[in-house]
């Protein structure tokens, strides 16, 4: 317990030594999209393939699960969107996003500190906690809205496809069902939960990595502590977001 605490104080010291001495703003900038293509474009082919098959499941489970004659067909797309924007998309991906990019970070990072390159950009006078770690965060924070906005598209088509090859509803009632009652305080909340996601991902990542032991052994454990840890956060993250937001 204590060292928890420990952990959490120094998280929260590193982050205000982030934000509160930023440097230079054309190197920020370099940085900022040097990092929007590392972490959010290169996540794209995985977002992709992951909710296309999570919104095919989604729509084949719901539609061979209704076995109620009261039921009408359109409520396949209803229950698919519903649980793609409110659920899905943001958390699921943004879990799977915790295991790619934050172990890539806390890896990076914890490269740069076991070789005493963070070492050497503080001797020339850098803060290397802003200059590594605020790049990394903001284009987090861009980013990945846009990353959920595309999974959530692609649930929706991925749904599609299946109930159109296995013949279990047509396109007219799908569409109907997507366009029913729809709210768009759902994407609100949504891309709000993907943002606290995406921030807690990547600092979190760059806390294990910054404070990372040497050694190519502890750089691995850096990283696995880095995904469970931002998973935890996002699990807890969620519900609370859930009662302030929804409820």
């Amino acid at each position: 317990m204590l060292g928890l605490l420990q952990n959490i104080g120094k998280y929260m010291l590193m982050l205000w030594v982030v934000f509160s001495k930023p440097e230079k703003w054309g190197v920020f900038r370099r940085r900022l999209f040097d990092e929007i293509e590392l972490i959010g474009l290169n996540s794209i082919p995985i977002v992709g393939l992951m909710s296309f098959f999570m919104g095919a499941v989604i729509a084949l489970q719901t539609a061979s699960n209704m076995d109620s004659p009261w039921l009408p067909e359109y409520t396949i797309g209803y229950i698919t969107r519903s649980s793609t924007i409110l659920e899905f998309s943001p958390t699921i991906i943004s879990l799977i996003l915790a295991g790619k990019v934050g172990s890539n970070v806390a890896s990076e990072i914890g490269t740069m500190k076991s070789s005493e390159q963070i070492d050497a950009l503080e001797v020339m006078g850098v803060n290397s906690l802003s200059y590594l770690i605020l790049p990394k965060v903001m284009g987090a924070v861009f980013f990945f809205p846009v990353l959920i906005i595309f999974s959530m598209g692609l649930s929706l088509v991925g749904g599609w496809v299946s109930l159109l090859l296995s013949g279990l509803a047509s396109t007219e009632t799908y569409v109907y069902g997507i366009r029913s009652w729809f709210n768009f305080s759902d994407i609100t909340y949504a891309l709000t939960k993907t943002v606290v996601f995406a921030f807690l991902i990547v600092s979190i990542a760059s806390f294990y990595g910054y404070y990372t032991k040497s050694g190519a052994v502890d750089v691995g454990k850096s990283a696995t502590r880095a995904v469970v840890s931002a998973s935890i956060a996002i699990l807890i993250a969620n519900f609370f977001l859930t009662q302030m937001i929804l409820l």
